[in-house]
């Protein structure tokens, strides 16, 4: 089976992502998405400050992918130390939920595996290591 799994940077910033990742695109160049936690399904539970800020972004140029959110992963505030994941975009249901069960030994799941409003199957994990690890599935592949 010919596997083209990546792993991606993820940042995760204090209420300043949308200015960073136009910085980055500045930069770097590519295509920048910005998705709001308004309108999206995590809408109803943000506090009104949070519904402006960036539920998803990514910078993509090439082989270049560069994500990022003003959302945290885990139930911890925001310090420098806890600001990067790691993203593991799977090439399909069999790899997402084999990385998952081999990640997960010694692991804390943060979220368990599930299909997820952007058509996907997501879920993180903080390994023994106390890495922090997104894996994804697009559960209709985009070309």
């Amino acid at each position: 089976m010919n596997m083209t799994t990546r792993i991606n940077a993820y940042l995760a910033f204090d209420g300043n992502c949308e200015e960073a990742m136009n910085f980055y695109k500045d930069c770097l160049g590519g295509k920048l998405t910005l998705n709001r936690v308004e309108g999206s399904p995590m809408e109803e539970q943000a506090t009104p400050e949070m519904k402006n800020k960036i539920l998803h972004a990514d910078l993509i140029k090439g082989d270049l992918v560069l994500m990022a959110s003003d959302m945290i992963c885990t139930n911890e505030a925001f310090q420098h130390g806890n600001s990067i994941s790691l993203s593991l975009n799977c090439d399909s249901e069999q790899e997402i939920r084999t990385f998952f069960e081999h990640l997960s030994a010694g692991a804390q799941a943060t979220e368990p595996l599930q299909e997820q409003f952007w058509e996907a199957i997501f879920g993180m994990i903080t390994d023994k290591y106390g890495v922090k690890w997104l894996l994804n599935y697009d559960l209709i592949q985009k070309n």
